[in-house]
């Protein structure tokens, strides 16, 4: 069972410590100041307290990749709990970060679950100055070595909306390292941006820099969310673009974009892992129909739902999507229907 309720992420008060929650205190209360150098420096100015205690967790392993004669230093969020059951790794959605998870993994740590935050190549906070390509397969091969390097035991991946074709298309190509899926208002169904491929690199990097603006995300971070305040919203949105402040964010966004991204529809009906399929009621991002559709080609998988939430449920209903991830990993009893 949770041992730790954290209060909604819209009834915490970012400009100080008090929370609702006596563990939720003492987990804003260690070191939430520090924070490790690689970090870009308007860290210094997010207010939402969770997301300066994640800050100050993320450190950078060496990953080999087989495209590149010297390791990557992968940004990354270790455990603090080995436990009996297989790791779970927590995958982020489109150019985000582990920062994604900044309420519901400390709820997962609290429930004794081993947990990993891993930042898919090209995105989050590694180094990547050597600038590896960043398309489908580089990510795929970034996370198979970290898994190999790291984890070496079968996880239970979990991915949030493009996260959940990056969890597919991994658990399809290496079944051996994926013991079940959690997938979390899925992107899936698009057919990834093949056109994106003839694009001269001048308009690419002219789009990549739009997709960077503060005015774009705000925008973005209001509809992926319901009724947040406007200055909850701006924080959330430094949060969200704080990784795009690194000096390669630029190059190795173009490189995805050129690459033409994923196209997962036919990986679907390959998975033959057991899937929990989470999603907010009121996705304005992606309709929850597509959820039923997921959960109807998809051969081992059941359904929840989430009301009254949007697209990000990790980070507007944190207990909620705690509680499901910790029944479906620890349920002894085959997938249930709905």
């Amino acid at each position: 069972m949770l041992c730790m309720s954290l209060p909604s992420p819209l009834s915490i008060d970012r400009n100080t410590s008090k929370c609702c929650s006596d563990g939720a205190r003492i987990l804003l209360s260690a070191n939430a100041n520090e924070f490790p150098s690689f970090l870009p420096k308007q860290v210094e100015n997010v207010k939402d307290l969770f997301a300066r205690k994640m800050a100050s967790r993320i450190q950078r392993l060496p990953v080999e990749l087989s495209s590149l004669n010297k390791p990557i230093l992968s940004s990354c969020v270790k455990p603090t709990v080995q436990a009996k059951t297989n790791p779970l790794v927590l995958l982020h959605g489109f150019d985000s970060s582990c920062l994604e998870w900044r309420y519901t993994f400390p709820l997962l740590e609290e429930a004794y679950l081993e947990t990993w935050l891993v930042d898919i190549l090209g995105w989050g906070f590694s180094d990547l100055e050597s600038r590896p390509e960043c398309n489908v397969d580089s990510k795929r091969d970034h996370l198979y070595q970290f898994w190999k390097s790291y984890i070496k035991k079968p996880m239970i991946l979990v991915g949030p909306s493009l996260g959940a074709a990056i969890a597919i298309d991994f658990a399809v190509n290496h079944p051996e390292a994926v013991d079940k899926l959690i997938l979390i208002d899925a992107s899936v169904y698009a057919e990834g941006a093949a056109n994106s491929s003839k694009l001269p690199k001048a308009v690419a990097y002219a789009g990549a820099y739009i997709l960077k603006s503060l005015l774009l995300r705000l925008y973005a971070t209001n509809l992926t969310f319901n009724g947040l305040p406007f200055d909850t919203c701006l924080d959330w949105t430094n949060i969200g673009r704080l990784h795009c402040l690194l000096p390669w964010w630029l190059d190795t966004t173009v490189d995805f974009i050129i690459s033409g991204g994923y196209n997962v529809r036919e990986l679907i009906k390959q998975v033959k892992q057991e899937t929990l399929i989470i999603w907010g009621e009121d996705d304005q991002i992606i309709d929850n129909k597509l959820g039923v559709r997921l959960h109807c080609e998809l051969p081992n998988a059941r359904i929840r739902q989430i009301p009254n939430c949007g697209h990000l449920p990790h980070v507007e209903k944190p207990n909620d999507v705690a509680k499901l991830i910790e029944e479906f990993i620890k349920a002894d009893s085959h997938v249930l229907t709905v």
